[in-house]
């Protein structure tokens, strides 16, 4: 992919858009720690400079795909939630039924999950104030999104649903990191099966993590 000069608004725009989609495509070939500037310059075709003129960091370019894919996802999330929880069930069957539901959608989304893991370690750092500022204005709306269809379907919750939603974020960068091993440890799993223990599965450890949460919080009568 080469480009000439842009010299208009929407070719420095289908430019920002050219970057962001092809660190996009590098996600879904490593994990996060492996994207770096030279090679995302590399692939869209354009010198490390001219890069750095539209995201001020490789750290910046992740930031904006974290927004992107954060975005993306609630829209979805909506339609699995109103899909998988019946309104009409007990509070605990809602709240088993939201978790179910959360900890699939999250497991078929693993990019995402790295993000997350990275955020606060790696993404947040080597970025100006300008970009984590915006940045965090944004994360803001995305988790009073995420709050509200909470809410939909358990409002016993009440004020906890924003604290639900964020720690729902938390986990499930946490225990992607553990799902998603390097070589060397897949390798090391693979000879020696007893170590399963420490290799769990996203799905499975995100509905026991967000089931425990839910009805830890939930009203008792």
């Amino acid at each position: 992919m080469t480009f000439q000069r842009a010299r208009t608004e929407e070719q420095r725009e289908i430019r920002r858009r050219a970057i962001l989609d092809m660190a996009a495509a590098m996600l879904d070939e490593m994990p996060v720690a492996a994207v770096t500037l030279n090679e995302l310059s590399r692939r869209v075709g354009l010198a490390k400079p001219n890069v750095l003129r539209y995201f001020e960091s490789r750290e910046a370019v992740l930031l904006e795909l974290l927004d992107r894919f954060l975005r993306e996802w609630l829209t979805e999330l909506a339609v699995d939630l109103a899909a998988g929880v019946d309104e009409n069930l007990p509070m605990a069957g809602r709240a088993t039924a939201v978790a179910e539901t959360l900890s699939r959608s999250l497991a078929g989304r693993v990019v995402l999950c790295d993000l997350f893991g990275a955020q606060v370690s790696v993404l947040e750092h080597n970025v100006s104030v300008e970009v984590v500022t915006r940045y965090k204005r944004a994360s803001l709306e995305h988790l009073a999104t995420m709050t509200a269809l909470i809410r939909t379907y358990l409002p016993e919750l009440g004020e906890n649903a924003t604290l639900f939603s964020l720690q729902t974020m938390v986990m499930a960068g946490a225990l992607s990191a553990y799902s998603t091993p390097p070589p060397s440890l897949q390798a090391a799993y693979e000879a020696e099966p007893d170590l399963a223990a420490l290799h769990p599965e996203l799905n499975d450890q995100l509905k026991l993590a967000l089931t425990a949460t839910l009805l830890g919080v939930l009203p008792r009568h």
